[in-house]
């Protein structure tokens, strides 16, 4: 079976499943959480598909992916149990991928990455998310990230737009452009 028919199946189950149940944003949080997880550790994945661990130790390792010590809630825990009865753990990172889109779409929510040399002000993040709620019509979820490698100004990414204005971008079109006139006077 296609990955992502198995993925898609089991986010809609559990997007309706958190709607009938009325944890829907509960749920949507642990699994944030979760798929955050997957992407800091790439081993858990590694480790939900390792044979030799049990049931019982991947239900724990996937307890400890989304809420730490503290504790997830019942919904998500009969969820995750499903998964593991089904023998579909290895799965379950495209799982939350899939639950996400289809919560954000329909919450009509839009994702926005920040990246800046240093760290933002609060004030920035700001106006960032209500320019951006103004030109997608919908509510922002905003991510921020620093890398130094930039140089400074900023890259905003926004569904499938990029507007990279970044120091390092820059001197690297201006050095394009120097190339580009020197190949001409040869």
């Amino acid at each position: 079976m296609d990955i992502g028919i198995i993925a898609s199946r089991y986010a809609k189950a559990l997007l309706k499943y958190g709607n009938d149940t009325g944890t829907e944003e509960r749920i949507y949080n642990e699994v944030r959480i979760l798929e955050q997880s997957f992407r800091r550790h790439p081993n858990l994945r590694d480790a939900l598909a390792n044979p030799v661990l049990t049931i019982r130790d991947k239900f724990t390792l996937i307890g400890i992916a989304t809420a730490g010590e503290g504790d997830v809630s019942h919904e998500f825990n009969r969820f995750i149990t499903l998964v593991l009865k089904n023998r579909r753990e290895q799965y379950l990172h495209y799982i939350c991928l899939s639950f996400l889109n289809l919560y954000r779409r329909s919450h009509h929510i839009a994702t926005v990455k920040m990246i800046t040399a240093v760290p933002a002000q609060r004030a920035v993040w700001e106006r960032v998310r209500k320019r951006a709620r103004k030109l997608l019509h919908a509510n922002i979820e905003l991510h921020t990230e620093v890398d130094p490698s930039i140089e400074g100004g900023f890259i905003i990414d926004m569904d499938d737009y990029r507007l990279d204005a970044s120091i390092a971008t820059q001197l690297k079109r201006v050095k394009q452009q120097f190339i580009d006139k020197n190949r001409r006077l040869v």
